[in-house]
């Protein structure tokens, strides 16, 4: 949510770029100015193209053959309890509660079926798309703003967590709403402006705890504003920082438990970033997020190297004519705003990861999205000629589109086949255990209620949550032999359907020494029916039948698999 400039504050609004007379041509050239519209076919062509390529993304936002993963089936496992229950449960999972509030009575219209769990984001990622364009449209004009409604609707990144049952839509739309409120601000300070911002500001804070950095970014840049701006600048932006303060102070009634989450909870299941993240989180906007494939798609990559370049150009760019764009290293002022709070909010969220040993994933930058595509939207005005305006919108697009359709049939987890092939081998009473427990959502929610006994390694406890709370110090504490033999007690003649993984953080060898175990001891055999296949799954998983070695038991000999 960067600030305005002071042409914006002092005139209310700002000339379309596209508006304006051409700069005059370099020294010793001539050359014919550049088309300021698209005309006769250019124009059609222009805006069928844009009513296809938006129409399938939206439908993109709806559809997709994948069930539901971890994050997905313990975020709906926990919203769809009591709300009297929800403060106790998020203080273990280590979240913001807006999105659970939201999904919660979501959920009591539309049932918690795959599709329309999902539907939430969707519907919050389809609104984004008229939000940034007025964004766009008020802060660059008319072209920018279509530029972005085009980079937004096909965007592998939005398109992704339109259909995944998180809070990420919901980030990118309070983002592009604090970025109207905060232009209105600026542009007016009114009570009602100055409420919708400290609204939005609270909203996001209460949705994802990197919106933090987003909101410090911001604020350090308006600061920069009430102490360098003209007058009617510094007075706009001392209004706008105390809207953000405002915001602020509607979260402290969350705070001690974000306190609590920070110190208990945190990120034990990956290694802490570098600043190499800072790449990654650009790339990651533009490949599948979850393909197996660390590469990405050639349609990725050159969809990433878009987004550099014009963002580069945004920041630095200056039109000289048809063919000559100029470069401005003191920086060009329009951009300088968007470019600060992205850059801080980026830099700063790595940096506090590294700092406090919490993971890092390209999902959590979406608080830096939607201002990163207004960037690239002000740097498309730096092509002076529509017609290659419109070109670089076409590539983006199909490249974006081309990313993006792979999430209709990429399949994030290997729940359903480890729940198939429980659901037709295992007979009722049979004992189903998952090593580790972040197994435990996305299985338990494709198997009949009360035919089988769970439980989960290290705590013993439901597959339906996982207690992050000082996760990695469990685990340590937690002996996989001596649980081992506990299942074995707890089985009573009944077959132990073993749900596990290798080399899951924090747990080393523990969940491979669980299976062992089990298999080792006498009287019992194991027969291996899902093999662990990281190259076809985001989330891949093995499943393994042990039983006691009985004339009537039919489990066979074979040991369970390494990866």
């Amino acid at each position: 949510m960067p600030g305005m400039d002071a042409t914006a504050v002092d005139q209310g609004t700002r000339p379309d770029p596209a508006e304006e007379p051409p700069a005059p041509a370099a020294e010793g050239r001539t050359e014919a100015p550049p088309p300021s519209e698209l005309t006769g076919w250019w124009h059609w062509a222009a805006i069928v193209f844009i009513v296809l390529v938006v129409a399938f993304g939206l439908v993109l936002r709806f559809w997709t053959r994948s069930a539901m993963w971890l994050d997905e089936a313990l975020t709906v496992d926990i919203a769809r309890q009591p709300l009297s229950h929800l403060h106790v449960l998020l203080r273990r999972d280590g979240a913001p509660p807006l999105y659970y509030l939201l999904l919660h009575f979501w959920m009591q219209v539309f049932g918690t079926s795959n599709d329309a769990v999902r539907a939430l984001s969707g519907v919050l990622s389809v609104a984004t798309l008229p939000v940034a364009y007025v964004a766009a449209r008020r802060y660059s004009g008319r072209w920018s703003a279509w530029a972005v409604l085009v980079l937004l609707a096909t965007a592998p990144f939005a398109v992704y967590y339109a259909t995944e049952a998180r809070m990420y839509s919901l980030v990118m739309f309070l983002t592009a709403c604090g970025f109207v409120a905060l232009e209105r601000v600026l542009r007016r300070p009114r009570p009602g402006n100055l409420i919708a911002l400290g609204i939005v500001t609270a909203a996001l804070l209460y949705s994802q705890y990197w919106a933090l950095y987003l909101v410090g970014a911001t604020g350090l840049w308006l600061v920069w504003r009430a102490w360098r701006g003209a007058e009617a600048v510094r007075r706009s932006a001392r209004y706008a920082i105390g809207a953000l303060v405002g915001g602020v102070i509607l979260f402290i009634p969350w705070v001690p438990t974000f306190v609590f989450q920070s110190r208990h909870t945190g990120t034990p299941w990956a290694q802490p970033p570098n600043f190499g993240a800072l790449i990654n989180a650009v790339t990651g906007f533009t490949n599948n997020q979850a393909t197996v494939s660390i590469a990405g798609t050639n349609q990725g990559r050159l969809l990433a190297v878009i987004y550099f370049v014009v963002a580069a150009l945004a920041l630095f760019g200056l039109a000289r004519g048809r063919n000559h764009i100029d470069l401005d290293l003191r920086t060009r002022s329009p951009a300088r705003g968007l470019s600060f709070v992205v850059a801080v909010t980026l830099f700063a969220a790595i940096g506090g990861a590294i700092a406090t040993g919490s993971a890092f994933s390209p999902r959590y930058a979406a608080i830096a999205f939607v201002p990163l595509l207004l960037l690239i939207g002000l740097g498309t005005l730096t092509f002076a000629d529509v017609r290659v305006r419109a070109v670089f919108m076409a590539v983006a697009a199909v490249c974006g589109l081309g990313v993006a359709v792979e999430n209709v049939w990429t399949q994030r987890t290997a729940a359903p086949m480890v729940a198939s092939a429980i659901n037709a081998h295992a007979k009722p009473g049979d004992l189903v255990a998952y090593c580790p427990d972040q197994l435990g959502p996305s299985v338990h929610r494709l198997l009949p209620n009360g035919r089988y006994e769970q439980v989960t390694f290290p705590r013993g406890t439901s597959p339906e949550y996982v207690d992050w709370v000082d996760y990695k110090q469990v685990v340590q504490a937690t002996d996989p032999v001596a649980f081992a033999h506990k299942l074995q007690a707890e089985a009573q003649g009944h077959d132990i359907w073993l749900v596990w993984a290798p080399e899951y953080q924090p747990f080393g060898t523990e969940c491979e020494q669980l299976a062992s175990t089990l298999l080792d001891t006498p009287g019992w055999g194991g027969h291996q029916w899902v093999f662990f296949e990281p190259k076809h799954f985001y989330e891949p998983m093995e499943l393994t039948q042990f039983a006691p070695e009985t004339p009537t038991a039919s489990s066979g000999s074979a040991s369970p698999s390494t990866p």
